[in-house]
Parts: C-alpha cells; sequence; structure tokens
C-alpha cells in the first residue's frame, strides 16, 4: 500500500494533493448528503485535520459533491451513485495530514472493493533566474491553423 501521508518541506511544494478514485463501492448511501457529511468530517478528524466549513449538495436525480474546508486547504468528493464510484480530492498546504488514516476511513464506510490514490505535488517553487527576459512566439502550427493565439515563452 503506497504511503499517502501527506509529508512535505516547504522549499518543495506549497502543497500536496491526493486525487482519490473509489471504485464498486455500496452505493445505496450515496445519495443520503448527510451520511457523506459525516463520513467525510469524520475522516478529516482521523486525519487531524482542522475543520473550518463544510459545504454539501445533492444533485437532482442523484449524486452528492461536497467539501471539508480545513485550515490545511480541502477535502472534497463527488459521487455517482449509478456507477457506484466516488472521486475524493485530499489537498493539504500544512506539513503534516494523515491521508492514509482519512483515506482508509472512508473506504471502510463506503465498502469500496478498490481504489487508486495519485500523489500530486502543488505549486512546486523553483529558483527564478536573475533577470528573465520574455520573448513573444507563436508556434508554426498555430499560425497555419490560423490561431491568433501567442505563446509566452521565458528566456534566462
Amino acid at each position: 500500500m503506497p504511503d499517502t501521508s501527506i509529508h512535505h518541506r516547504k522549499s518543495d511544494a506549497l502543497g500536496k494533493q491526493l486525487v482519490i478514485e473509489m471504485y464498486d463501492c455500496d452505493a445505496e448511501r450515496f445519495d443520503d448528503v448527510h451520511w457523506i457529511k459525516n463520513v467525510l468530517v469524520e475522516a478529516a478528524r482521523r486525519a487531524r485535520a482542522t475543520i473550518v466549513e463544510t459545504v454539501f449538495h445533492r444533485f437532482n436525480p442523484h449524486g452528492i459533491s461536497g467539501v471539508v474546508v480545513i485550515s490545511e486547504s480541502h477535502f472534497a468528493i463527488h459521487t455517482w451513485p449509478e456507477y457506484r464510484y466516488a472521486a475524493l480530492d485530499i489537498f493539504t498546504c500544512g506539513d503534516t495530514l494523515e491521508g492514509d488514516t482519512a483515506i482508509s476511513h472512508i473506504a471502510r464506510e463506503f465498502e469500496c472493493s478498490r481504489y487508486t490514490v495519485t500523489t500530486l505535488q502543488r505549486g512546486l517553487i523553483v529558483p527564478r533566474p536573475a533577470a528573465p527576459e520574455t520573448v513573444l512566439t507563436r508556434p508554426a502550427s498555430l499560425l497555419a491553423a490560423g490561431h491568433e493565439t501567442m505563446l509566452r515563452k521565458i528566456v534566462p
């Protein structure tokens, strides 16, 4: 099982994001907005997050989207009961959040048969060149297609 704890040095990235896809879930309660909210709030608590606010919405005919705003950033979810699928996102700007604990709790509650976790470092900060020069270019492929789009290329 991959390490989904969110640990990073502030010099590496501004944040870390876990993108979770849960498949073959017991979708019987995927339209129960209060239950979904409680599962995510409890997951945030178990991850040692500081909860600020929650917003959840049930769609017609089915499905829920919601977010638990935490001091460290957010937990977000979208459910598709008809596909027995849930997409989740856990993002943190802090140093430590127990993502693996949160994911295990959610997977257990949703009774999903499998899930994937993709970890992304967000806002990677790289040193800037001393005095960059901006050069505007128009790639031949864009010109040939009649596009007026200009791409910016930073030249050190």
